[in-house]
C-alpha cells in the first residue's frame, strides 16, 4: 500500500464552478500549506477536451490534487498517465458526488455500491501514474428507484476493507450519506444529519490508512476537535463564504513559523490578487468568474455588504474597463 500521498491536516474541497484555478490562485495567497483540489474532471472531457485549460494550472497552487470521475479503468488510467506531467501532487477517484449527470453514467456517489470494482479502478489507475490514488466517499448510499440502502456502517467498513485492499491509503470521507434521487446536490449538503462517528471508528479500525473526514465544518474549534479522531479535515462551504477563515492556517495546523509564512492581511491579497486577476482578464476569462474569489473577502467585517454590491458593479466591458474598475473599487477600500 502506497504512503506516497499527501498528509497535510487541512485540505479543501473540490467544488464543480467553484474551486477553479482562478479561486485556487487567490486562496494560496491566504494559506501556503493547506491541500486544494481541482473539480472533479471527468475521464472523457480529458481525452477528448483541450487538456491544457483542464489540466493547466500555476505552480504557486500547489500542492493541489486532481480529482477525476468515472467508471471506466482504461479511461482513467489513460487520464492518469496525461494528467500526472502536469505537476499534481496526488490523483483523487470521486465515489461521492450524487448529481443525477453523474448518476446517469454511474460514477460518483454511486460506486459506492460496487467496492470490488472501485478497487479495479484504483488498482489500474495506480499502475498508470507514480502519483498516489486516493478516493473520495460518503459514509453510505440510498437509492428508493434502485432499491439500494448501503446505510450501515459495516458497509461503510466493507468499501474501505475491500478498496484499501488494492492500495489505496487514504480516504476522504463525507460524514454524510448520499441520496440518489428526490436531492439535489444542494439539499444533499444538509440532508440527511451529519454522523461523524461513523468516519472516526473507521480510522480506529484502520489506523494505518490517513482517514479525512469532511462535512460542516466551520470554525477551528470544530477542525481541532475533529483532529483528535482522524487524520485530516476537509473544508467545503466555509472556504467559499469565509475565506478568512484560512488566513491562520499555516500557523495553527501546519506549525509553520509566523517569520516564514507571516499572515497576511486583506490588502496584502488584493494587492497581489488585482494584477493577476486583469491579467488573467486580458487573457480571456470571464469577469464573473474573476470576481468570485474576492467576494467574500470582508465577510463579518463591516462594510462586506458595500464592497459585494461595489465588485458586482465591476463592468465586464472588455479587460481595460474591467482593470480600470477593479483598480478603482480597490482603492476606495477604507481597510
Amino acid at each position: 500500500m502506497s504512503d506516497s500521498y499527501t498528509k497535510q491536516p487541512i485540505s479543501l474541497a473540490p467544488m464543480v464552478n467553484k474551486t477553479d484555478r482562478d479561486w485556487r490562485w487567490i486562496m494560496r495567497l491566504i494559506t501556503k500549506k493547506t491541500l486544494f483540489y481541482t473539480e472533479m474532471i471527468t475521464a472523457p472531457a480529458i481525452l477528448r477536451g483541450n487538456r491544457d485549460r483542464l489540466l493547466a494550472f500555476d505552480p504557486l497552487e500547489n500542492p493541489l490534487v486532481l480529482q477525476l470521475g468515472w467508471d471506466e479503468p482504461d479511461a482513467l488510467a489513460e487520464s492518469c498517465r496525461i494528467a500526472e506531467d502536469y505537476g499534481y501532487d496526488e490523483i483523487n477517484l470521486n465515489c461521492g458526488c450524487p448529481s443525477d449527470k453523474v448518476q446517469k453514467h454511474d460514477f460518483g456517489a454511486a460506486l459506492m455500491a460496487r467496492p470490488e470494482h472501485v478497487a479495479c479502478l484504483v488498482e489500474t489507475m495506480s499502475a498508470a501514474t507514480k502519483l498516489p490514488v486516493t478516493v473520495k466517499n460518503r459514509i453510505g448510499i440510498r437509492s428508493k428507484k434502485s432499491n439500494l440502502s448501503l446505510e450501515e456502517y459495516s458497509d461503510l467498513h466493507n468499501f474501505v476493507r475491500i478498496v484499501s485492499s488494492a492500495g489505496c491509503g487514504k480516504f476522504i470521507i463525507h460524514s454524510r450519506i448520499a441520496i440518489l434521487e428526490g436531492l439535489s446536490p444542494r439539499a444533499n449538503r444538509d440532508v440527511p444529519p451529519l454522523r461523524p462517528e461513523d468516519v472516526y471508528r473507521i480510522k480506529e479500525d484502520f489506523p494505518n490508512l490517513f482517514i479525512e473526514i469532511n462535512g460542516g465544518y466551520k470554525t477551528p474549534q470544530q477542525i481541532d476537535k475533529a483532529l483528535t479522531h482522524v487524520d485530516g479535515v476537509m473544508l467545503g462551504r466555509i472556504a467559499l463564504d469565509n475565506p478568512w477563515m484560512l488566513s491562520g492556517a499555516d500557523r495553527r495546523w501546519f506549525g509553520s513559523d509566523t517569520q516564514e509564512y507571516p499572515q497576511p492581511t486583506r490588502k496584502d491579497i488584493l494587492d497581489a490578487a488585482v494584477p493577476y486577476l486583469i491579467r488573467r482578464a486580458k487573457e480571456g476569462a470571464s469577469r464573473g468568474v474573476l470576481i468570485q474569489p474576492l467576494m467574500n473577502l470582508f465577510a463579518g467585517k463591516n462594510g462586506a455588504k458595500a464592497w459585494k454590491r461595489a465588485l458586482t458593479a465591476v463592468p465586464s466591458a472588455g479587460p481595460d474597463g474591467f482593470a480600470g474598475a477593479l483598480e478603482d473599487t480597490v482603492a476606495s477600500l477604507p481597510y
